[in-house]
């Protein structure tokens, strides 16, 4: 496989440097962490002027070279992340335009491109967290709308968002996998409740959210009915194949501050952190020739998806211990750079599928192992 770029995607390079290089110095200041109005209000309006600019779709329509050039530079850049629109940009809209109808696509994928609308991902529930296929929140078909109760945890920014990707269950009797629908719901819909959750950093970016009798219309129904475990594995392998490209480009960014703090700070003359550094510098290379591959195939990464997320939880934990090495006793202060993404990087080996999940994905799937007892 040819991973290197053509001479039109170098030129689309410029083009979006330049860009970046006009456009950045106009933004406002970003919003308080914990002012998540603010966030939502501050990441759309990011996500408008790429629309406005030609590079709103750059996610979905365009190819996989300039998808990752767009990663690439927006974040050598310093350009917003895509923050609140996570879900929208990166889980429910590459799903929708997979899977969705052409009605379905119409109605959902162009607001998330202009930044009108934000997502939330309903999967997760306090006894289903990493066996998803465990949900328990039940829809009945009701006429045309499934009638929904139960509840989520671990909701992406469910307090600021307008729709929900959510998971059902719609036939108990099925067995685990079987029975699972997936719904876009809306989350102003009459008997839903959030409440957001604060987590070891002090953010706020996910919530419970409870539903008690919440009606959804069928037509909101992505995929058939009982099909929804087939739909979320698209979801999921977006989610651990690509969704974390522009994270290994930040992570490569950090490695370098990392080295030219250390080359102040005297910490550079210790042979153990010269050689851990250089490690993780070639680890996060081969993690990108892996998102490279995985943005490559045709529809979704697939279990390829499993093998990045697999080692990219683990690389991005022992790179925030290296800065916390590098920091020595300043690691104590959760102001210093650094060390409130040492707090998330612990979450990662949990977040989008636990370890043992992908290391069961990878046996099973890859290797073609038996299924453990």
């Amino acid at each position: 496989m040819d991973l290197s770029y053509t001479r039109e995607e170098e030129e689309f390079r410029a083009r979006l440097r330049e860009w970046l290089a006009t456009v950045l110095p106009t933004l406002p200041p970003k919003p308080s962490p914990d002012d998540w109005p603010g966030r939502r209000a501050y990441d759309l309006g990011w996500q408008r002027m790429l629309h406005d600019a030609g590079y709103g779709d750059v996610h979905w329509d365009a190819s996989p070279a300039v998808r990752l050039i767009f990663l690439e530079e927006t974040e050598r850049a310093g350009a917003p992340y895509v923050g609140a629109n996570f879900v929208g940009l990166l889980h429910a809209g590459p799903t929708i335009a997979a899977e969705g109808t052409k009605r379905q696509r119409a109605r959902w994928l162009p607001p998330i491109l202009r930044g009108e609308e934000v997502w939330c991902q309903g999967f997760s529930e306090p006894e289903a967290g990493s066996d998803l296929a465990a949900l328990r929140t039940r829809a009945w078909r009701d006429g045309d709308v499934y009638v929904v109760t139960g509840s989520k945890i671990w909701t992406s920014h469910a307090e600021v968002a307008d729709w929900c990707e959510l998971l059902v269950r719609t036939d108990p009797s099925a067995e685990r996998h079987r029975g699972i629908t997936w719904l876009a719901v809306p989350m102003d819909a009459p008997g839903i409740t959030v409440r957001p959750l604060r987590t070891l950093a002090g953010s706020a970016e996910f919530a419970e959210v409870f539903l008690d009798e919440v009606r959804v219309p069928v037509g909101n129904r992505v995929g058939d009915e009982n099909d929804g475990w087939r739909v979320t594995l698209v979801t999921l392998s977006f989610e651990r194949g690509t969704a974390f490209a522009g994270e290994v480009v930040a992570c490569r960014r950090v490695l370098g501050e990392l080295a030219a703090h250390a080359r102040v700070n005297g910490r550079w003359d210790d042979p153990v952190l010269r050689r851990r550094l250089g490690r993780l510098d070639a680890e996060f290379r081969a993690l990108w020739r892996l998102v490279q591959w995985n943005a490559s195939t045709a529809r979704s990464p697939g279990v390829g998806g499993s093998v990045f997320k697999l080692r990219y939880s683990h690389a991005r934990q022992d790179l925030y211990d290296a800065a916390a090495d590098v920091l020595g006793p300043d690691c104590l202060d959760l102001a210093r750079p650094w060390m409130p993404d040492r707090l998330s990087s612990l979450s990662y080996t949990i977040a989008a599928g636990t370890t043992q999940i992908q290391h069961d994905i990878v046996a099973r799937r890859i290797l073609g192992l038996p299924k453990g007892r």
